[in-house]
C-alpha cells in the first residue's frame, strides 16, 4: 500500500505544480464567493478536525522515542503530518471543482457520484469516531455512557447546524477566533515568553530541511495520516470551491500552503513548549481544549453533511426538517459505531479516494481538449 500511496501523493503534487506553471493566472471563483479571511477560516475549520486539538500532546512522546523520526525533532514531525505540503491536495481539488467540474460534471456520472458520497459520509463519521476515541485522554474519568452520549449530542448539533448555510460562516469564523484564544491562553499559562516562542518555533526548520522525507510514508503511522488526508481531499475541495472569491491559481496555492500552516505552527509550538518542559495542561484549559475540539467537530460534520445531502438531493426542503435531522443523525452515529466496533478503517477510504483520482485523471486525459477549452473560457471570462 505504501507504493500506491507514494505514487499517488507524488502525482498530486506534480499535477499541482503543472497547474500553477501552465494556468497560474486562471482565476478560481465559486458560486458563493467570500473574502479571503472568511475563505481561509472556512478552509481551515472544515479541512481540519478534532485531531488537531487532541493529537499533539499524545504524539510528541512517540515521535521523541521512535528512531524512525530521529532525523528531526518531534515538533517538525507533527507539523509535517498536518501542515504545508499536504495542503497541496486541497489546492488541486479546489482548482478542479471551481474551474473544471462546473463544465465537465464528471462527478455527476452515477458511479463516480456514488463513490464520492460514500467517501464523504464515511470520512465525515471518522471525525466523530476520533472524538469518541480521544475523549478519555482529555476528560479524566469520563465513563462510556457519558462519552457515547456526548458524541451523540455533538453529531445532533452538527446535523441541526447543517440545515442552514448561514451557520457555515458563523461557525468557521467563531471557531477560528476561539482557536487563537485557546493558543493564547495555553501559551500564557505556560509562562512562554517571546524568546521561548521564537526558540521553539525555530525547530520547525527541521521540517523544511527534510521536506523530501514527508512526500512518502516515513512509518505506518505517517501512512495512516496520508491516507486520511487523501480521504479528506476531494470532499474538502468540493466544499470550499464554492467559496473561492476569484483568486488566481498561484495565489490560491500560496494561500493554501501558507495561511493554514501559520496557526498550525503556532499551536504546535505552544504545545511543544509544554512537552519539552514537562508541563501538563490541566483543569479549565484542558476543558477549553475539549470545547474548541467540539466546535471543530461540529464545524467539520456540518460542512460534510451539507455536502453529501446536497449531492444526493437529500435536503431539508425535500425531506422536511425532522426527517432530515433524524436520518442524518442515525447515519452518522451508526457509522461512528461501525468504526468503533468493526475492523473498518479510514485507510480503506483513502484507497478508494486514490482509485477515484485515477479514474478522474483518465477521464480528464480522454477529454483533455474540453479541459483546455473550459480553462481558456474561465481565464478570459472571470
Amino acid at each position: 500500500m505504501q507504493m500506491i500511496l507514494s505514487a499517488a501523493f507524488i502525482a498530486v503534487l506534480a499535477t499541482a505544480i503543472f497547474i500553477v506553471i501552465r494556468w497560474g493566472s486562471v482565476k478560481c471563483k465559486g458560486p458563493i464567493p467570500v473574502s479571503l479571511f472568511t475563505f481561509i477560516a472556512i478552509l481551515f475549520t472544515s479541512g481540519l478536525d478534532v485531531g488537531l486539538i487532541m493529537f499533539p500532546l499524545t504524539e510528541f512522546p512517540v515521535y521523541a522515542e521512535d528512531s524512525a523520526y530521529s532525523f528531526t525533532n518531534p515538533l517538525a514531525i507533527e507539523f509535517g503530518f498536518w501542515g504545508f505540503l499536504v495542503w497541496g491536495l486541497y489546492f488541486l481539488t479546489t482548482f478542479y471543482f471551481s474551474v473544471i467540474e462546473p463544465k465537465l460534471k464528471l462527478f455527476e456520472i452515477p458511479i463516480i457520484k456514488v463513490i464520492n458520497n460514500f467517501v464523504i459520509i464515511t470520512t465525515c463519521a471518522f471525525t466523530g469516531f476520533l472524538f469518541l476515541t480521544y475523549l478519555p485522554d482529555y476528560i479524566e474519568g469520563i465513563n462510556d455512557f457519558t462519552r457515547y452520549l456526548l458524541v451523540a449530542g455533538v453529531v445532533l448539533a452538527a446535523v441541526i447546524s447543517s440545515t442552514d448555510i448561514r451557520y457555515v460562516k458563523i461557525l468557521s469564523i467563531s471557531s477560528t477566533w476561539l482557536f487563537f484564544a485557546l493558543i493564547a491562553a495555553i501559551g500564557l499559562s505556560s509562562g512562554m515568553g517571546l524568546s521561548d516562542f521564537l526558540s521553539t518555533t525555530s525547530e520547525l526548520g527541521g521540517y523544511f530541511s527534510n521536506l523530501h522525507r514527508f512526500v512518502t510514508p516515513i512509518t505506518d503511522y505517517h501512512e495512516f495520516y496520508l491516507f486520511w488526508w487523501f480521504a479528506w481531499s476531494i470532499m474538502i475541495g468540493q466544499f470550499v470551491a464554492r467559496f473561492v472569491g476569484g483568486l488566481k491559481a498561484w495565489h490560491l496555492l500560496i494561500a493554501l500552503l501558507v495561511f493554514p500552516s501559520i496557526p498550525l505552527a503556532i499551536w504546535f509550538s505552544v504545545l511543544y513548549f509544554h512537552f519539552i518542559n514537562d508541563q501538563v495542561v490541566l483543569g479549565s484549559l484542558r476543558m477549553a481544549m475539549v470545547i474548541v475540539g467540539i466546535i471543530f467537530v461540529v464545524n467539520s460534520l456540518d460542512s460534510l453533511i451539507r455536502l453529501y445531502t446536497e449531492n444526493l438531493g437529500l435536503t431539508v426542503d425535500r425531506l422536511g426538517k425532522s426527517a432530515y435531522i433524524f436520518g442524518n443523525w442515525t447515519l452518522m452515529y451508526g457509522i461512528i459505531l461501525l468504526y468503533q466496533f468493526t475492523p473498518f478503517e479510514i485507510q480503506w477510504v483513502g484507497l478508494v479516494v486514490i482509485a477515484l483520482y485515477v479514474g478522474i485523471y483518465c477521464l480528464l486525459l480522454n477529454q483533455r481538449q474540453n479541459v483546455k477549452t473550459q480553462i481558456h473560457y474561465v481565464k478570459h471570462n472571470h
